[in-house]
C-alpha cells in the first residue's frame, strides 16, 4: 500500500513538474531558430480556440510570423486582442503579444526565402500581416 502511494504521489508530481515547464516556459528567440513551424491560438467569437501552423524566423533576436489573408484574418478578429498563444516544439507560451512589423516586411520576406525552400512558390501569395511575436 505504501508503495502505491509513493508511486502515485510520484507520478503527480511528474506530471506537474512537466506542466509547469511547459507552460511556464521561458521566452527565448533561439528556441524558434530551428522550428519548421511553429502553432498560433486565437479564440474566435463563434468558433472559439483554434490552433493553426505558421512558418518562423528569427532576426536580431526577435521572432517574426508572416500571414497569408486567412490567418491575417483570425489574428484581427482574435477575441484576445493582440494576445495570443503559441506553441513551439514542446513548449506553450500562453501570453504572447502581437505587434505589426511592416518595418520588417522586407526583411522577414528574405529571411523566409533563405530558410524555407518552397517559398520560392509561397512569396507570390498575398502575405497582408507581419508580426513580431513577444512574450507577455
Amino acid at each position: 500500500m505504501r508503495t502505491i502511494r509513493l508511486t502515485a504521489a510520484l507520478g503527480v508530481f511528474i506530471a506537474f513538474g512537466f506542466a509547469t515547464s511547459v507552460l511556464g516556459a521561458d521566452w527565448d528567440a533561439n528556441a524558434f531558430k530551428e522550428a519548421e513551424t511553429i502553432d498560433l491560438r486565437t479564440i474566435g467569437a463563434e468558433e472559439g480556440e483554434y490552433w493553426f501552423p505558421v512558418w518562423v524566423v528569427v532576426i536580431d533576436d526577435q521572432v517574426f510570423v508572416r500571414l497569408g489573408s486567412r490567418a491575417a484574418e483570425r489574428i484581427r478578429a482574435n477575441q484576445t486582442g493582440a494576445e495570443i498563444a503559441i506553441r513551439v516544439n514542446d513548449r506553450l507560451f500562453d501570453k504572447v503579444q502581437t505587434q505589426d512589423a511592416a518595418d520588417y516586411v522586407d526583411r522577414v520576406a528574405d529571411a523566409m526565402a533563405e530558410k524555407y525552400w518552397s517559398d520560392i512558390f509561397v512569396r507570390y501569395f498575398s502575405h497582408p500581416m507581419t508580426l513580431r511575436l513577444s512574450a507577455s
